[in-house]
């Protein structure tokens, strides 16, 4: 059996960034490290790559083990590899996102993780280099969900446009103009009335959409801006 001849050990861990949206801000899956070194400190969820394992599969496990859930919207985002950046062993981190809706997490999964939701705005300071790994997921973030229309994904099934544009404004944190929107997000045929209206609403008069899962496909894969002007903000 051949073998490559590399005495040094390296170990590969993956970090998960998880981002949530309860209805008014956009939020950050944050668990208390059990281990020393920064016991006690706030953590991105993560974990070492096994053996006999893909890297994907890694993360969707401890996407998982953490949320309870599957088939969410999951990315590979950057590797970083600075020498210094784990003070305990070298080791090279692979960073994935993924977008969660809230509503479908498993609460108990969650408990036993020691696990919270924390406002993006209000992180408090990660260990090692997390804090410049969010950094980076929300830059992707901003600039996938204008393009490929990736925002759905943090939605419940059935959502009124005024609550789309709210998750809109909570990821680039800044206000849209309801006309403006609402005729851009209707143009593009990702919408499917329900014929319902929304009777959490003190109006009860929004009109409930769901995804058109067909066309949004198209937004993923094909070449179409969904909404290329936010890029630029």
């Amino acid at each position: 059996m051949i073998h490559y001849t590399h005495p040094n050990r390296i170990l590969i861990a993956l970090d998960c960034i998880i981002f949530g949206y309860d209805g008014e801000q956009l939020k950050l899956l944050l668990i208390k490290r059990n281990m020393e070194p920064e016991q006690g400190r706030w953590s991105l969820m993560g974990g070492f790559l096994h053996e006999k394992e893909d890297l994907e599969a890694a993360a969707q496990r401890i996407l998982y083990d953490l949320t309870g859930l599957t088939n969410t919207y999951l990315e590979q985002l950057q590797t970083f590899g600075a020498v210094a950046r784990d003070p305990v062993e070298r080791t090279i981190s692979v960073v994935y996102y993924s977008l969660v809706n809230i509503q479908d997490q498993d609460i108990n999964a969650i408990r036993a993780h020691n696990a919270s939701w924390v406002n993006l705005e209000e992180k408090p300071n990660l260990i090692f280099d997390h804090d410049t790994m969010v950094e980076q997921a929300l830059r992707r973030l901003r600039y996938k969900a204008a393009l490929h229309a990736i925002g759905f994904e943090l939605l419940p099934e059935k959502f009124t446009i005024p609550q789309l544009q709210k998750l809109y404004e909570a990821i680039y944190t800044r206000q849209l103009d309801r006309r403006n929107f609402s005729r851009k997000i209707l143009s593009t045929d990702l919408l499917i009335g329900t014929g319902e209206k929304d009777t959490t609403s003190v109006t009860k008069k929004g009109q409930l959409y769901r995804l058109n899962t067909t066309k949004y496909q198209e937004y993923l894969t094909d070449y179409v801006s969904f909404f290329p002007e936010l890029t630029l903000s």
